[in-house]
C-alpha cells in the first residue's frame, strides 16, 4: 500500500495566519486549522493512512469549493498527528495540536486512541469528533468537548442481532451454536460481553467465547477449538490482521460453519481482504460501518481513492463525513479562533438535519450527549468479489446467501 511521505507538520492546505486577528481590505483570510489525528505508524497504520485519506479529500473539497464561507472564504489547513496506535501517542498529539492552535480534532480511530485524546482535549475545551471508535464509554463521560457521528457498539450490536435473527428465521433456523472470537482490548471484549448477553435471548447458544491479543501472530489454536466445537456460527469482532489470519487459518484447515457472522470487524468490509484473499472472504458477513449507495458522492469518491490505486475502506468515507461536520458546524458558528471554541462545540451540539454533506446512510442528525443519534450500521456480505449490502432491505443490492453450504 502506498505510504505518504509527509513529515508531520507539512502539509499545508491553506494559508498560514494568527486565528481571530481582524479581516482588513486587501489581507489574506487567516487560514482554519483542524487537528486530524490517526494512526499511520504500529499495528493500525492501515486504518489510520486510510482515515487520513478520508479528512485529506475533505478538506481539499471545503478549500476548493470556497473554504469556509463564514470566515470569509477561510482554507482549512491539516495538522496532522500520527497517534502511533496507541493511547499515549495521541495524547501526545493533541498536546501539541492544542499548542498550534487547532479549532478541533478528527479522527482517533481505534476506541482506546479516542478515550484518551478525547479526554485530553477537554482539558483545554477543545472539541473532539470521533471517526470510528465504537467503545460507549467515549460518549458516556460527561465529555461536552466530544461528540461521535458514527454508531457505538451499542447500537451496532443490536442491529447485528436483528438482522442476524431475521437472516437465520428466513433460512429455517439453520443455526443455534455460536463461538465468538474477539480481539482483548476496550472494543472486542465490550462487543463479547454484550453479546454473551444477547444471544441466548434470541436462541442462540453461545459455546465459548475465545479472546485474542492484537497483534497476534498465531491463530492455530483460535482455529483448532473452533474445530473441536464445531459450532454453526463464529462470530468474530478483531481488527485487520488478525480476522485475515484466523479466516485463512480456517480455510486451510477446512474448517466451514454455516456462516461467519462478523460484528465491527476490520477485514470483513474491506476491499484488501477481497482482492488479496478472495477465497477466505467468499461469503463472510459483516455488521458494520458502511457509506450509503444511494448518494452520488459516495460513487465519486470511491472513484477518486479507486484511482490512486487505494482501496474503499470505511474509514475514508467516515473520515471525509466527520470533517464536514466540523465545516458545517464552522458555518454555523461563524467564529474559529482559540477563545471561539465554546461557539464551535455549541453549533456541533446543535447539529440536525440541514446537515447533508456527509456520504453516511443515516437519518437527521441529532446529538445527545455528544452520540449522534441517527448513526446506523449496514451488513454486507462478500459475494463474487464485490461486497454486497444485505441489510437494510430498503438499499439493500444482494439477497443474503446463508447457510454457506460445501
Amino acid at each position: 500500500m502506498a505510504r505518504y511521505e509527509i513529515a508531520r507538520r507539512s502539509l499545508m492546505l491553506g494559508s498560514a495566519g494568527v486565528l481571530g486577528a481582524p479581516l482588513v481590505a486587501g489581507a489574506q483570510v487567516p487560514a482554519v486549522k483542524l487537528g486530524i489525528l490517526q494512526p499511520v505508524t504500529g499495528a493500525l497504520s492501515q486504518d489510520g493512512e486510510y482515515g487520513r485519506l478520508g479528512a485529506e479529500l475533505a478538506i481539499n473539497e471545503i478549500n476548493a469549493g470556497g473554504g469556509i464561507r463564514a470566515l470569509g472564504g477561510a482554507r482549512i489547513e491539516m495538522v496532522f498527528g500520527d497517534a502511533r496506535s496507541n493511547p499515549e501517542g495521541g495524547v501526545a498529539e493533541v498536546e501539541k495540536m492544542q499548542s498550534e492552535g487547532v479549532v478541533a480534532v478528527v479522527g482517533g480511530f481505534a476506541s482506546p486512541i479516542c478515550l484518551a485524546a478525547s479526554q485530553a482535549a477537554s482539558r483545554y475545551d477543545l472539541p473532539y469528533v470521533v471517526d470510528v471508535g465504537v467503545s460507549d464509554q467515549i460518549v458516556s463521560r460527561g465529555l461536552t468537548n466530544t461528540f461521535r457521528f458514527g454508531p457505538g457498539f451499542g447500537v451496532v450490536t443490536q442491529t447485528a442481532l436483528d438482522n442476524l435473527v431475521a437472516l437465520n428465521d428466513a433460512a429455517g433456523k439453520p443455526s443455534r451454536t455460536v463461538v465468538i472470537v474477539h480481539e482483548d482490548g476496550l472494543f472486542g471484549s465490550g462487543m463479547a460481553r454484550l453479546l454473551n448477553t444477547e444471544l441466548p435471548k434470541r436462541g442462540f447458544e453461545v459455546l465459548e467465547t475465545i479472546a485474542h491479543p492484537t497483534p497476534a501472530r498465531d491463530m492455530n489454536n483460535v482455529a483448532l477449538r473452533i474445530r473441536s466445537l464445531r459450532p454453526d456460527l463464529v462470530i468474530p469482532s478483531s481488527y485487520y490482521a488478525e480476522f485475515v489470519l484466523l479466516s485463512r487459518t480456517m480455510q486451510q484447515q477446512r474448517i466451514r460453519p454455516k456462516g461467519i457472522y462478523c460484528v465491527l470487524n476490520g477485514a470483513a468490509s474491506n476491499y484488501r481482504f477481497v482482492r488479496e484473499f478472495p477465497d477466505a472472504a467468499n461469503l463472510v458477513m459483516d455488521c458494520n460501518h458502511w457509506p450509503d449507495p444511494r448518494k452520488p458522492r459516495t460513487a465519486e469518491l470511491r472513484r477518486t481513492v479507486e484511482a490512486q490505486n487505494r482501496f474503499w475502506l470505511y474509514n475514508t468515507p467516515l473520515n471525509y463525513s466527520a470533517v464536514m461536520l466540523v465545516a458545517d458546524a464552522l458555518e454555523r458558528a461563524g467564529r474559529a479562533g482559540r477563545a471561539d471554541r465554546a461557539a464551535l462545540t455549541t453549533a456541533l451540539a446543535a447539529t440536525d438535519g440541514a446537515f447533508t454533506r456527509h456520504i453516511m446512510p443515516y437519518g437527521p442528525t441529532r446529538f445527545v450527549n455528544g452520540q449522534n443519534q441517527a448513526g446506523a450500521p449496514v451488513n454486507t456480505q462478500v459475494q463474487g468479489g464485490d461486497i454486497k449490502v444485505i441489510f437494510p432491505r430498503d438499499f439493500a443490492d444482494a439477497q443474503p446467501v446463508y447457510p454457506v453450504t460445501g
